[in-house]
């Protein structure tokens, strides 16, 4: 595989591919694995490498945890990559879904580690903090869901699939919304989320608010390579302004997944490289 043959994508997960013992086999095999840990955990102020180690695990999934383990342990397996095939193989187009939108743009050259980091540390803090509500993953297309879940007052949070739609809402709503859904689709169970929140809807608004004064100074550079917006679910705007408002709505606002992918495919996209993650 090189990158003259093919137009390559690299993909990083969001929260919910956590998991106890994650790098663990990084760490022992790669220097640049417990270098970049280090630096982590310099930046942090606490032994993320250990958490992410040992747990245990009501710790890991803690948001203001799991961001920047998950972060972390994406780019380090950019690291080790780059390092295995010795930077012969880069792509035209990355892309994350929710938290690995900011591994995205850390691959493409508009954030650094440090700063991503930071950034992620601090949504995770205030994601955790303020946010209200769950989530429930629904074996069901968008446009048979959404009529359903506003009847409910929840929300959309994530299209991921054809058939997969995440929704956000506070559990009693939530449970409502299960009970009418299986009415009309007895074979549609859905799957309750380990979140602190209902992310991607309108219960992270306090969330966002607070993050955006730590978004809004943080230094990002024009993109080096073309980068997809769960927001618009297509390609960022290379101005950096206007990728920071994508970022702050992205909070609020549905994941726009299945977007995403079809931008990606009408580039042309051959192949996809997921870094990071394991379970979810």
């Amino acid at each position: 595989m090189s990158s003259q043959d093919q137009q390559i994508m690299f993909v990083f997960p969001g929260q919910g591919s956590q998991y106890v013992g994650m790098g663990s086999d990084l760490l022992r095999d790669f220097p640049v694995a417990r270098q970049r840990y280090e630096q982590a955990n310099d930046i942090v102020g606490y032994d993320l490498a250990k958490l992410c180690l040992e747990g245990p695990e009501e710790d890991l999934k803690l948001t203001r945890h799991t961001q920047p383990a998950l972060l972390t342990h994406s780019l380090v397996c950019l690291d080790i990559f780059h390092e295995l095939t010795e930077g012969q193989v880069q792509p035209t187009l990355t892309a994350g879904h929710s938290l690995g939108e900011y591994c995205a743009l850390v691959a493409a050259g508009a954030l650094s580690f440090e700063t991503a980091l930071r950034l992620v540390q601090n949504r995770g803090e205030c994601m955790g903090t303020y946010g209200d509500g769950e989530m429930l993953a629904f074996p069901l297309h968008l446009d048979n869901i959404q009529p359903l879940t506003e009847k409910h007052y929840c929300a959309i949070a994530a299209s991921n699939l054809p058939d997969q739609t995440v929704v956000g809402g506070r559990g009693e709503d939530l449970d409502r919304l299960t009970e009418d859904a299986l009415a009309h689709f007895s074979r549609k169970k859905p799957t309750r989320l380990k979140t602190e929140g209902a992310f991607h809807t309108f219960y992270m608004i306090t969330a966002v608010l607070h993050f955006r004064s730590v978004l809004d100074v943080v230094e990002m550079r024009p993109p080096a390579l073309r980068v997809l917006s769960n927001y618009t679910g297509t390609h960022h705007d290379p101005n950096p302004a206007t990728i920071k408002t994508r970022l702050f709505y992205q909070l609020f606002h549905p994941v726009r997944w299945i977007g995403n992918l079809e931008t990606a495919f009408h580039d042309g996209i051959t192949i996809m490289v997921e870094f990071g993650g394991g379970l979810g």
